[in-house]
C-alpha cells in the first residue's frame, strides 16, 4: 500500500494505473493508464490516454501524468519520483521520462511493436540518452495484457 495525495493509505499503484487504463477504454481509448509518486510515495498524478478526446497524438497516459505532477511540484525535474504504467513505453513517452528525470519505471505489459524501453529502439540503452531510470517490466502484465487483448478484440468485431 501507498499513500495518496491526502497522506491515506492508498491501493498499489499498478492496480491504480489499471484503473486509469479502465476508464480510459470506457471512453473508448487504447486502455492505457499511469500513475506517478512522489518522492514520498504520495500520489502526484494518474492519466489514461486521452489522444482521441483531445486530438492529440502526443495525450499518452504517461506523458500526461509527467505533466500534472510537474505542475503539482511546480519543477520539469522529477527527480526521485516513479511512474507506473501498464504498457512498455513507446519512444516519444521514454523520451519524456528521461527528460523528467525519472527515478524508477514500473510497466506491465510489453510492447513488442511500438514499445521502446525493452524492445525496438531501447531508448535508456542508447549512448544520446541522458538520463536512465531504472526500469521493471511485467508488473501487473497479466491484467494489462488481458485488458488491451479485449479491447483491440472488441474493435474487431
Amino acid at each position: 500500500m501507498f499513500k495518496n495525495e491526502t497522506g491515506q493509505t492508498a491501493a498499489r499503484p499498478m492496480d491504480l494505473a489499471l484503473e486509469e487504463a479502465r476508464a480510459a477504454a470506457a471512453r473508448g481509448e487504447v486502455p492505457v493508464g499511469a500513475v506517478l509518486l512522489g518522492p514520498d510515495g504520495k500520489v502526484l498524478a494518474g492519466a489514461g490516454n486521452r489522444t482521441l478526446e483531445l486530438r492529440d497524438p502526443t495525450a499518452h497516459a504517461e506523458v500526461l501524468a509527467i505533466r500534472q505532477a510537474a505542475a503539482a511540484l511546480g519543477s520539469e525535474r522529477l527527480t526521485g519520483c516513479d511512474l507506473y504504467v501498464t504498457l512498455e513505453p513507446c519512444a516519444m513517452c521514454a523520451g519524456a521520462i528521461s527528460f523528467a528525470r525519472l527515478r524508477r519505471l514500473y510497466y506491465g505489459a510489453e510492447d513488442v511493436k511500438g514499445g521502446a524501453v525493452d524492445h525496438g529502439p531501447r531508448f535508456f540503452t542508447q549512448a544520446t540518452c541522458h538520463h536512465r531510470p531504472e526500469v521493471y517490466g511485467g508488473i501487473g502484465e497479466r491484467e494489462a495484457a488481458a485488458l488491451l487483448k479485449e479491447f483491440f478484440a472488441d474493435k474487431r468485431d
